[in-house]
């Protein structure tokens, strides 16, 4: 583990209410991964005294940079880190992780380049102050705000002042009581993100590993596949407080089908071949049909705002396809509507089965 201190204890003092950085968040959520080998911190120590103390006594190799030159001490610690990170990882091949902690976009080459050394790399930063370029290059990115045994303080808004007016004479009897400053608004906590989107990301995901994989698909492999879309993933984003709690919730909601898996606790996941593609298949051939019925062929430009009527929470990606032309093709591969490109209306053309 590889921390960059100062952009660490910066960001979290700039951005998350004043707080002091804590490694032990990060430490937890390193132990839940692995055993943590290499501990180093690099920083102009004379500028984070008490920190010291809190990261000596986990055990954390502190690596003073004490030139006071401005960004060139940034620079020199972040050199130090960089060389310092690819040296253990040349001389030590049993370390198969690297964790960086830091959100400070000039460390992305380090990332790449420890990749291709086939050493898995999990970043850690503060969230407002990660650069957009970092996540996606590492395995796993944990932003630090996010993790469990973090307490962001509540943000205090600002209150203008009011401008000054001319000082206006009454007579005393005139004087109504100011009346007592209404009581802030208990801050509420930010609302888990949609599922609707979670359902949608799993969905996709689990289809496409289906094509492509060889074997079944299990929790672990899907965990580290929906990891490789989006090294930020994490279900605790969502309101659930493991990965196998998610995917009961989507089971239940039958976006995927469980089923036991050759280990324990690592259930193989599909998407339901039936049921819920069915219940869309005869929905869409329903639509078509009552729109046919007065306009002969339908198109498919608009036609999903025709379906979403009927059923409003109905998407296509739920169901594993990636637009809803793909689902439409699928639909008449399975017979429930004929579906054939005009070149006079430029679009595809929906009707019910010509038996019918």
């Amino acid at each position: 583990m590889f921390l960059d201190y100062e952009n660490l204890a910066i960001g979290a003092r700039d951005h998350l209410g004043g707080m002091t950085f804590d490694l032990r968040p990060v430490a937890d959520a390193l132990a839940e991964r692995g055993r943590v080998v290499v501990r180093r911190a690099y920083a102009d120590w004379s500028y984070f005294d008490e920190d010291r103390r809190m990261l000596t006594r986990s055990h954390v190799e502190l690596i003073d940079i004490p030139q006071k030159m401005g960004a060139s001490r940034k620079n020199a610690a972040d050199i130090k880190m960089v060389v310092d990170a690819l040296e253990l990882a040349f001389e030590r091949e049993y370390i198969s992780t690297f964790v960086l902690c830091t959100g400070d976009s000039d460390f992305t080459p380090l990332v790449h380049k420890l990749r291709e050394l086939n050493k898995r790399v999990i970043g850690v930063g503060v969230e407002r102050t990660t650069s957009a370029l970092l996540p996606p290059a590492c395995d796993e990115f944990l932003f630090y705000d996010r993790l469990d045994g973090v307490e962001v303080p509540p943000s205090r808004p600002r209150r203008s002042r009011p401008a000054a007016a001319a000082p206006v004479l009454v007579p005393a009897k005139a004087v109504e009581p100011v009346p007592a400053e209404p009581a802030p608004e208990p801050v509420v906590d930010a609302p888990a993100r949609d599922l609707d989107t979670l359902a949608t990301l799993v969905a996709q995901t689990v289809s496409g590993m289906q094509r492509s994989a060889s074997g079944t698909v299990t929790a672990s492999t899907l965990k580290r596949t929906l990891l490789r879309k989006d090294p930020t993933f994490n279900e605790a984003d969502y309101g659930f407080r493991a990965f196998g709690e998610m995917l009961r919730h989507l089971a239940g909601t039958n976006v995927v089908e469980l089923s036991d898996g050759q280990a324990k606790g690592d259930p193989e996941i599909s998407l339901p071949e039936h049921g819920d593609r069915e219940a869309a298949f005869g929905l869409l051939h329903n639509v078509v049909a009552d729109l046919a019925a007065g306009n002969g062929a339908v198109a498919l430009s608009g036609l999903k705002n025709q379906v979403r009527k009927v059923a409003p929470d109905f998407s296509e990606k739920k169901l594993g396809y990636r637009s809803f032309l793909q689902f439409a093709k699928a639909a008449a591969t399975g017979g429930a509507i004929d579906l054939a490109w005009s070149a006079d209306a430029d679009d595809y053309l929906l009707t019910p089965p010509a038996d019918e």
